[in-house]
């Protein structure tokens, strides 16, 4: 049944339907603005903004009512009431907004969203109670040095531009941010343009219906400039230790990777996989937990970005084991790049890739989120299905040729908390 709808209206916007048999639905707004969009001095506003929308909103529909208000207890009641759940992030690159409901109420819903992302009113008094949720937020992320070591390394890899900012913002940017609510209506009004926008939903609606409540919200609404963002330079080669006084100490080295959309994009997600990915027999969980003991967790990731990307390998060990750790790792990279997989290997991997894909098909809230930034970023969400062939193709001499290309030691960054 998953069959993709897709409309764009005149102002930009995006919208994205996928129709499946499923009596959830699920509803959102992806915005392509997050934290690489702030200036230094206000870091963290998008998360901010994020989280205070909630706090109420004008109310607009089928006629417009600018009279009329809905508080935060509203929007809860909205969603909870009904059985449904509301949730929303921030990203580096995006901030999304989005809930799972009973189907009856997709209307409803997509009003709501709308509203609290086109029309917040920042009220003080619920706006600063906020604050000191997110400062509370920001404190218990210093106290896990496994999360914030991934702020610390992107600060590391992108030193000086927006996308090494921490999506939290500091304590001091964020009670400017707090100080008054032109910051956050700044913010809306320049960053949350219709042509940075999907609106996407996913269940059994029709798309005719989708579409014609998501035009009233956006009636009248004008993208008015177009923004351009900064491309980063990324750190090649540098090594830094800050003290922790952790129990263990922690590890990530990475570097630069390609972005979405490249050619070889997909064939780094499964050279990834094989390398470090969830499954307890990638190539680092083998030599560093199974067969020497040393780590308890050790994982590779690759972040593709709109116009850059990155790799990093995380684990954590006791310090005497250091040095070995970092070598292992070096090993099985160095692998990679001088030693051709076998065709059997190769075949295997993908065999695990394609069960691993289907199984992450199945959460439907990934599903649908995956589905909203491909259309951001492509103007099209092609299924796991259709993606899958295409990384069925990846050829032994491709893999080693991203290996060489992407594992380079001399643009291998590492970050250490001892």
């Amino acid at each position: 049944m998953n069959e993709t709808f897709y409309k764009i209206l005149p102002n930009g916007l995006k919208i994205v339907h996928r129709m499946t048999d499923s009596p959830v639905a699920y509803i959102g707004l992806m915005v392509g603005a997050g934290t690489r969009d702030e200036q230094t001095k206000l870091s963290g506003l998008a998360h901010y903004v994020e989280h205070c929308v909630f706090k109420g909103c004008k109310q607009y529909g089928r006629e417009p009512l600018e009279n009329r208000l809905t508080t935060a207890k509203d929007i809860i009641n909205k969603i909870e009431g009904i059985g449904g759940e509301i949730n929303a992030f921030t990203t580096k690159e995006e901030t999304t907004f989005y809930a799972a409901v009973p189907r009856e109420h997709y209307a409803s819903t997509i009003r709501l969203i709308g509203n609290m992302v086109l029309h917040p009113t920042f009220p003080k008094k619920e706006t600063d109670i906020e604050l000191g949720v997110i400062l509370d937020e920001i404190e218990s992320y210093n106290d896990s040095p496994s999360e914030l070591i991934y702020d610390d390394f992107e600060n590391l890899l992108f030193s000086g531009h927006g996308l090494g900012n921490p999506i939290l913002g500091t304590k001091k940017s964020l009670r400017t941010i707090a100080s008054s609510p032109k910051y956050a209506n700044q913010w809306v009004e320049e960053q949350f343009m219709p042509d940075r926008m999907v609106f996407f939903t996913q269940g059994k609606l029709k798309f005719e219906s989708v579409c014609r409540e998501i035009e009233r919200l956006f009636d009248g609404i004008e993208a008015h400039h177009h923004i351009q963002r900064e491309k980063p330079e990324i750190q090649r080669c540098k090594e830094v230790a800050y003290k922790k006084h952790t129990h263990q100490t922690h590890i990530m080295l990475g570097g630069e990777a390609y972005p979405l959309g490249h050619e070889k994009q997909l064939g780094l997600y499964l050279l990834n996989n094989i390398l470090g990915g969830g499954s307890l027999n990638s190539r680092l969980n083998m030599s560093l937990r199974e067969t020497k003991g040393l780590v308890y967790t050790i994982e590779a990731q690759y972040t593709p970005l709109s116009d850059s990307g990155y790799w990093n390998i995380y684990m954590a060990t006791e310090s005497q084991h250091q040095e070995q750790c970092i070598e292992l790792v070096y090993k099985e990279l160095k692998k990679l790049q001088n030693d051709c997989m076998s065709e059997a290997q190769l075949q295997r991997a993908i065999k695990q890739l394609h069960g691993q894909m289907a199984i992450s098909a199945e959460n439907r809230e990934n599903s649908a989120l995956s589905m909203a930034k491909q259309m951001l970023y492509h103007s099209s969400a092609p299924t796991w299905e259709e993606i899958f062939p295409k990384i069925a193709n990846t050829t032994v001499g491709m893999i080693q040729e991203i290996a060489n290309e992407v594992y380079s030691e001399a643009k291998i960054n590492t970050l250490l908390y001892i």
